[in-house]
């Protein structure tokens, strides 16, 4: 997820132009296509609502021949061989339908959908990137989760452009 330094992920009306970062550091590492290449290609499916989903179609399709899978109520249709449309128990779509099948299970963005994961524990890492930006209002990326999260730091990489990315493994012991 990427999030202003305030904790929004979109502004009121839904936007997320803010989120090119004009800013500099000098000792952060240049966010290249060949870093992001070899990043995406670790991810074996992504999961999303469907307020995400159609924000992705608007915006360009992201996620190339990766299979997607869009958890909504919704009746919606998509041109994308990749997508499929999923409803039901959580746990259940998780368990039965994607862990037997993916390793490396990448839910995308929403508010919804995380605090979701997060309530049932469904998630073990949080990948949260810092854009250098305080937008003082919009879309909150963690509210009302309801229940307290023990996390680990696994890892920290600051970028050129001011971005600052926070690896955090979910502490399920506790």
């Amino acid at each position: 997820m990427v999030s202003s330094l305030d904790g929004y992920i979109a502004k009121k009306d839904g936007t997320v132009s803010w989120m090119r970062s004009k800013d500099t550091y000098e000792k952060g590492i240049e966010l290249t296509k060949e870093y992001i290449a070899e990043f995406v290609k670790s991810i074996d499916c992504y999961v999303m609502g469907s307020r995400t989903y159609e924000h992705a179609v608007e915006l360009g399709w992201p996620y190339g021949e990766v299979p997607v899978f869009v958890l909504t109520e919704r009746n919606l249709k998509s041109d994308k061989k990749t997508v499929q449309f999923l409803s039901g128990d959580l746990n259940e779509i998780l368990s039965d339908q994607l862990k037997p099948k993916f390793n490396n299970i990448w839910m995308v963005g929403g508010t919804m959908l995380t605090k979701e994961f997060l309530r049932l524990g469904l998630a073990d890492e949080i990948i949260i990137t810092i854009i250098p930006t305080l937008l003082g209002n919009g879309k909150l990326f963690f509210d009302y989760i309801d229940k307290e999260i023990p996390l680990h730091l696994k890892d920290v990489t600051a970028f050129k452009d001011g971005m600052v990315e926070m690896v955090y493994e979910i502490n399920k012991e506790e």
